[in-house]
């Protein structure tokens, strides 16, 4: 945490000096931060030491081929897209929601790629979304939320607690939020949110890219069915499209669409356990079909 609230500090510091390329580069590496703080999960820990023994960040280049499906470049595009220049700032706001997934490391990490999008004027607005009760091991709820940044701000680390304080004042202003809504406790596949819950459905639209954590919000989008491994993410959506969205995910489960044909396979006779455990994740996108916030 120390380490990732160093090189926030490092980037906040030089970002008008940023060329579009190193934003993007910053971007990646962020994004991937995020994705793998995915892997620090009561479900598999099962309570035990799960400390970070090197650098989030150092660690990356290592990972890089255990990412099965990569479209951080489309996740990219979508967020440039969405900058409207020449109009007022009122119609110009980038709004992010992300749903989260576990408390503890993954949501530092989560908080930190999200301070990054405001801080680099990608986004102007980070809605994240959390659960109304604590549902599964180690989801993350209002109370969860405020205590991380609580701790931020109290450590003894001159970033770590400038940081803390960057972030409780991103929530004063409104640039954060935090919402919960009862149907993410549900059993329903998110396919039937237009249907079950209209106003979250409604809220989602409102976003320009929604970043889904972890693997029960993977195996909701896909309906946690038996899919062939080649069948394409929107396929498996089930219509599902609320806005452009991504799922940082790695893989703890029995489903996994998007993958080439033969790659599940050789993955297969690698590595029994493959779709199992933590060990390989996905960043994968999906335009919106439905229409877009004016």
């Amino acid at each position: 945490m120390i380490t990732l609230c160093t090189y926030l500090e490092g980037v906040n510091k030089n970002m008008e000096e940023l060329s579009k390329n190193q934003l993007h580069e910053h971007f990646n590496k962020l994004l991937q931060v995020s994705l793998w703080g995915n892997k620090c999960d009561l479900s598999i820990s099962a309570g035990q030491d799960n400390s970070q023994k090197t650098s989030p960040i150092d660690s990356l280049n290592s990972l890089q081929p255990f990412i099965l499906v990569n479209d951080s470049n489309m996740v990219w595009s979508t967020l440039l897209s969405a900058q409207r220049p020449g109009q007022s700032e009122k119609t110009t706001a980038v709004r992010v929601d992300i749903v989260l997934d576990n408390s503890g490391f993954e949501l530092f990490t989560d908080l930190v790629l999200a301070d990054f999008l405001v801080s680099s004027h990608l986004a102007n607005e980070v809605h994240f979304h959390g659960k109304s009760i604590p549902w599964f091991v180690s989801d993350v709820t209002a109370n969860d939320f405020q205590w991380t940044i609580r701790q931020t701000t109290a450590a003894n680390h001159r970033w770590m607690s400038k940081t803390g304080v960057q972030w409780k004042s991103h929530l004063k202003k409104g640039v954060w939020s935090y919402h919960d809504h009862p149907f993410w406790t549900t059993p329903h596949e998110f396919c039937d949110m237009e249907a079950d819950a209209p106003d979250l459905y409604a809220t989602l639209q409102g976003a320009d890219l929604v970043l889904f954590k972890g693997d029960l919000n993977y195996r909701k989008l896909t309906g946690d069915r038996e899919w062939d491994h080649t069948v394409g993410f929107e396929t498996a959506l089930r219509g599902f499209g609320p806005a452009p969205l991504c799922s940082l995910r790695t893989l703890k489960a029995n489903v996994q669409v998007g993958l080439q044909p033969g790659q599940g396979e050789k993955l297969g006779s690698q590595d029994p356990d493959w779709m199992t455990g933590g060990k390989y994740a996905v960043i994968q996108f999906s335009s919106s079909k439905c229409e877009q916030k004016g």
